[in-house]
Order: structure tokens, then sequence, then C-alpha cells
């Protein structure tokens, strides 16, 4: 959510950032909002202020056996105004609320103008692309001639966007999960964490996926949500507490199933597991102080890129411009990962600063030093990474010509030391 005091501020540059995103301007009627509620408010205090007084006056009143009718009239009189200048903040903090709440996040000053993916900034590259002799497969190729991938049987068994995965492609799946959590839980200091893949309305708002991405989401019948990622619970573990500045950052890990809907995403990447409903992913979440949170994106984004490099797997870290940066963030770098099957570079790791966005909406603060004021925390999350994306550089990467996959000398030990998966 944003705070309403910096867009009174300066609402000129308030929606300058939204039209960076390509949005139109709000601040003139959330500030005409804005400005009816506080004269709504200061009229229902005097109004109240005057209440208390007439029952002061008739109670002295009835006490000295006066006629107090043309007073309880007054108080009558006050007490429907009151309920409709009450009604009327309401609906005006209503209003400004639902808006407010369909608003991204304003950009940091570093994002680069642009609309869409197309003006995202390379950062920097590392690592050699592998050279083939031969004409490299996807993953899918690799996977079904394997007979370790199997789109047809999940298709029967859930329709469109499920794998169903065998052998040693199942083992290589679950190796990288618990290589990237014994990596980030024991090198680079998050605490391992498990958590609810069912969550509620307010766990999902205060992360910000409600209400802007409600359609791309799965809802039960009970009224919760599969979560789309673990970033939904572990950020959310923090809702409404105020943190001991002394403990931050917190830095939190898991692996969970994680479930979309791909709304909006018919015909894109429709062969493979790129692009799946229902997906492993191992989850980063820091929550730290204003200060530090610069620092902690590109420590938690270095995190990322240390998996990929023990793998071996050549990746490039962009910078996302305006357009592409998503709803929540105020800054994101992505990693890209080369895919030889499809001569391209895919995204496979997302790390984003949402600063103090997600806070006020879950109301997240902490404390610097005792008896001091709190304050909203930052709140970060990164990919560390996407488990099935992995998978498909790995894969990608390290097959032969004769259709096997070389397993990564850093899983080996994950797999019962099996070298080749043939």
């Amino acid at each position: 959510m944003h705070d309403i005091r910096a867009l009174r501020a300066d609402p000129t540059a308030f929606d300058a950032d939204l039209a960076r995103r390509g949005l139109p301007p709000v601040s003139a009627q959330l500030l005409a909002w804005d400005e009816e509620k506080r004269q709504a408010q200061t009229l229902l205090q005097d109004k109240q202020t005057r209440s208390k007084t007439l029952a002061r006056e008739i109670g002295t009143l009835k006490r000295s056996g006066g006629d107090t009718a043309v007073l309880e009239a007054e108080g009558a009189s006050l007490r429907a105004d009151m309920e409709g200048l009450k009604e009327q903040v309401d609906a005006l903090g209503g209003q400004a609320t639902a808006l407010l709440a369909t608003l991204p996040n304003r950009l940091d000053p570093t994002v680069p103008d642009g609309a869409d993916e197309s003006a995202n900034v390379v950062v920097h590259t590392w690592g050699t692309q592998p050279s083939f002799a031969f004409a490299p497969k996807q993953h899918f190729e690799l996977g079904e001639a394997l007979g370790q991938m199997d789109f047809a049987t999940a298709a029967k068994l859930s329709g469109s966007r499920f794998v169903v995965l065998r052998g040693g492609v199942a083992r290589l799946a679950r190796a990288l999960g618990q290589f990237m959590l014994d990596l980030h839980g024991n090198d680079h200091g998050y605490v391992e964490t498990q958590v609810p893949v069912l969550v509620n309305d307010d766990a999902m708002y205060g992360t910000d996926k409600l209400p802007k991405f409600a359609d791309q989401s799965f809802r039960t019948e009970d009224g919760r949500w599969l979560v789309p990622t673990a970033e939904v619970p572990l950020t959310a573990s923090v809702a409404g507490d105020i943190v001991d500045g002394a403990v931050l950052p917190l830095r939190m890990t898991a692996l969970s199933q994680c479930f979309r809907s791909e709304a909006g995403a018919s015909g894109r990447d429709v062969r493979g597991m790129l692009r799946q409903h229902q997906f492993e992913k191992v989850e980063m979440v820091s929550v730290t102080t204003p200060e530090e949170s610069e620092a902690e994106h590109e420590r938690m984004t270095r995190c990322a890129e240390v998996v990929l490099e023990k793998l071996n797997i050549p990746y490039r870290r962009m910078l996302l411009c305006a357009g592409d940066t998503g709803f929540g963030a105020a800054k994101t770098f992505d990693l890209e990962a080369w895919l030889p099957g499809q001569d391209a570079w895919r995204e496979i790791s997302s790390c984003s600063n949402t600063r103090d966005f997600q806070a006020r909406r879950m109301n997240a603060r902490y404390r610097a030093q005792a008896g001091g004021a709190p304050a909203f925390v930052h709140t970060l999350n990164g990919s560390g990474l996407a488990v099935g994306r992995t998978l498909i550089a790995v894969m990608e990467n390290y097959q032969t010509e004769e259709g096997t996959i070389v397993v990564p000398d850093v899983l080996r030990p994950y797999m019962g030391g099996l070298g080749v998966i043939a």
C-alpha cells in the first residue's frame, strides 16, 4: 500500500511513477477523496465534542428540574448527523483504499524506462555457452526420449500444463531442490522453513497477490488459496508484528509446491515444463530495515547466482525496466539461464525489493530500540531457484549426442553417485 502523506507531499511525482508503468494519473482523485474525508472527520469531531458537552448540560438541567426537551432534540439531531458523517468517512476511506490496493509499487529511480522486456538492461553475464557437435534438443525432447518425462499421462490426470517425472529425471529434480536448500541454509544464512501451501485472504492481500492476481491463483471451496510461491507464507509470517530490530535481517528459505492458473498465458510455452500450473521452487525471503534493504537485494541476488555458478549454467543478470517490473516490486533483478535447445536466454530467478509496500499492507513493523517508535520493515523475495526451470537448464546444457544427461558434479552426492541419466 502507499503512504498517503507522501502522495500529499508530491502528487506530481506519484503520478509520474505511475506513468512510467503506463498507468494514468490518480493523485487528483485520491487527494479529493482525502480532503473530503478529512473535512468530514473534522466535522464529526466537532459534533462529538458538542455531543459530550450537551450530555453534561442535559444532566445538569435534569438535576435542577428544568425542561430538557430542546437539548434532547438537539442531541437526537447530533446523533443522526454523526451517524451520517461516520458513514461518509468510511465510504470515502473505502474508496481510497480500494483504489490504492490496485496501484503498483513506486519504482526505484535506477529502474530504466521501457514498456516491456525489450528494454531490460543486461547487468552482467557469467559462464560460457556450451558448444555441441550436434543439434541440441529441448528438454521435453530429451525427457520424452528417455521415457522419464511424461506429459500425456499428466494431461490424462490433470489436463494441460502438468508433467509426470520418472526415474533419473525425477531424482534429478529432487536433488536440485535439496542442493539449493542446503546451499542457502548452510552457506547463505537462510533459515530453512516448511510452510503451508494453503493460505487465507489476509496472507495473499498482504503480499500484494490480491486483488491484482486473483485470476492467476487457485482458490479452494472453503475460501483459501493455493500459494503461487512460498513468498506468501514466508513474508506473511511477520504480518501484524513489531519485530525487535536487533534480530533483523530475518532470512528464510523454503522449498514448496507452487500453483498458478497461468491466466493470459494461452499459447505461450505450450510444450514442455517452462510454464506449468504446478511446480516446485526454492524461495528466499528477507525482512530487514529500510537502511539495509538495497544491500540485502544485492546479497539475495548473489545467492541465486551462486546456485547457477555451482551448477555451471551460463546466466545473465537483467535489471528489469519500468514496464516489466512486477506489481509489488520497487526494483527487480532477473536471472536468465542459457537454454541451448531453445537457443535462448530464459528467466530462472526473479529477485525483488518491495521496500515497505508489502509491510504497509500487512502492518509489519520493527522497533529499532527500546522505547522507540515502530517503523515499517522492508521485505524482499527471490527465487533460489525455480526447480523445474533449473531442471530444464541442466538437461539442455548437460545433454549428450546419445540423448543422455550428464549429472553435474555438485549434484552427484544427492544422486547416490550417479553420473549419467540414461
